[in-house]
């Protein structure tokens, strides 16, 4: 036991930048003491967690609109509580199967010695949550970090500290801070938690961040999963029903704002339907949206900074001879950080729009050629956190999911990949590494452990030395001869 896993009771509250070290040393302390929680302990805590968000659902959602200013409260239910309490009971219907040693195939050369894996809990989990969604990106890593039989440490956003304290209060009334504990603080105290040695730890949050996190991890060694963002595209194929695909598309976008990691980030359509394809997300948005302004199903964005950043997106757009095209159906006027949503016709490879994550409710139109034309594009940039396909021709979707890379594909619809509990969810190269959700969230935060069980009549003496013909008639009948 390394000497800060024993911690003297403190007479104040932690001086904040000592917060991390000193939960996460409370947290190894009790792990050392149980290093194997049961089925049953682990069954029990997820219950407990599911049955506490569910109760508290409405303080959750009420908290997480004071920091927006305005979040839909369906919203919420929706993409957060409701994945949240899907996922953990998923995580408790195959908990059973996951825990139980895994056998696995042994040559005839060991036999009848018999090998398996064992996932074994790896300790004391980190988990730095962003602000976007601030109870599912906290929560579901929480969750599968319990699941595999780990203690946890979460530092959420400052950026949403009404979600944060309300997230803080429920955990705290669930769980002893030995087991679970919610550090809060600014970036500074971010910076301190990244660098501490964690047996795993998991960020949510941008590629620049991501990049950070993971230097100060390297320090300890430590494995980190990475779940960032960058630009998905969606690509619609020729031929494929356009007021289908932009309501989909409208839905994605705007969700949230569009304030989501796999939120799509631009369209590409077939060469001479760009204007086509933008009418017909006009129509959709108003179908959606038939109001902005007051309307309690629209989300705002969560400060002024990213007000600020969207605005600037839109305006280097125009000055550089993009038209840049507002819907607002009821011809409103904002007094708030509501921001109606933009679609850009004709942008250019120099914009900001087409470098930067848009995050927000703006969606660059980009007219291709074909198929191939489209994934030239999706290749030629940083691999996506998603990719979304609208085609009827299972020919040209093989062609994609093959000759394209991207975190998860959705085809014919946008967001939905995520919500389907038994897959992975994770990005590929700048987008994230890593991944969480399905069976490789728990095998992420586990152990898988090698176990080889000899039996008591074995072939291992006939290759101890000294080495002799017998040994060299063995290797030739093991490796042959040339």
């Amino acid at each position: 036991m390394s000497d800060d896993a024993v911690i003297p009771a403190p007479a104040e509250p932690f001086a904040p930048l000592e917060a991390p070290r000193l939960a996460l040393a409370r947290a190894r302390a009790a792990f050392d003491a149980d290093r194997y929680p049961s089925l049953e302990v682990r069954l029990q805590r997820l219950d407990q967690l599911a049955r506490a968000i569910v109760a508290r659902k409405e303080d959750l959602a009420a908290a997480v609109s004071r920091d927006f200013g305005n979040r839909s409260r369906h919203e919420t239910l929706l993409a957060e509580v409701m994945v949240t309490v899907s996922s953990i009971r998923y995580l408790a219907s195959n908990l059973r199967d996951w825990m139980a040693p895994q056998p696995r195939h042994v040559s005839w050369t060991f036999r009848p010695g018999r090998a398996s894996v064992t996932y074994q809990p790896l300790g004391v989990v980190g988990v730095i949550a962003p602000w976007n969604y601030p109870l599912q990106l906290a929560l579901v890593p929480l969750a599968t970090a319990l699941a595999a039989g780990n203690r946890v440490v979460l530092k959420p956003s400052e950026i949403t500290p009404e979600s944060s304290a309300t997230l803080g209060a429920l955990l705290g009334d669930l769980f002893p801070d030995d087991l679970v504990s919610v550090v809060q603080g600014d970036a500074a105290v971010g910076v301190a938690f990244s660098q501490q040695p964690w047996d795993h730890l998991v960020f949510t949050g941008s590629t620049r961040v991501g990049r950070a996190v993971m230097r100060a991890a390297a320090e300890h060694l430590t494995p980190v999963t990475l779940e960032l963002g960058g630009k998905s595209p969606v690509i619609v194929a020729p031929g494929f029903d356009l007021a289908r695909a932009a309501e989909r598309v409208a839905f994605g976008k705007l969700i949230n704002a569009g304030q989501t990691c796999i939120a799509p980030d631009y369209a590409l359509v077939p060469r001479g339907q760009e204007e086509a394809f933008a009418a017909a997300l006009g129509v959709q948005i108003a179908r959606l949206y038939p109001t902005l302004a007051k309307n309690p199903d629209y989300t705002s964005i969560i400060n002024g900074h990213h007000h600020a950043r969207l605005q600037h997106l839109l305006a280097d757009a125009r000055d550089r001879g993009a038209e840049v095209r507002t819907i607002n159906p009821a011809s409103e006027t904002f007094e708030d950080r509501r921001m109606p949503p933009h679609l850009i016709l004709r942008p250019s490879d120099e914009m900001a729009v087409l470098q930067d994550e848009i995050f927000g409710p703006i969606l660059p139109i980009i007219g291709v050629t074909d198929v191939d034309a489209a994934m030239a594009y999706v290749n030629a940039r940083p691999r996506p956190l998603a990719l979304y396909h609208f085609d009827r021709d299972e020919r040209r979707v093989q062609q994609v999911l093959r000759g394209t890379h991207a975190g998860g594909v959705c085809v014919n619809d946008t967001l939905m990949h995520i919500g389907q509990d038994d897959l992975p969810f994770g990005g590929v190269g700048p987008s994230g590494l890593g991944r969480y959700h399905g069976p490789e969230g728990f095998q992420s935060l586990s152990h898988p452990k090698a176990v080889f069980r000899q039996a008591r009549w074995n072939a291992g003496q006939l290759v101890n030395p000294p080495y002799g013909k017998a040994v060299e008639r063995l290797l030739d009948l093991l490796i042959g001869r040339a």
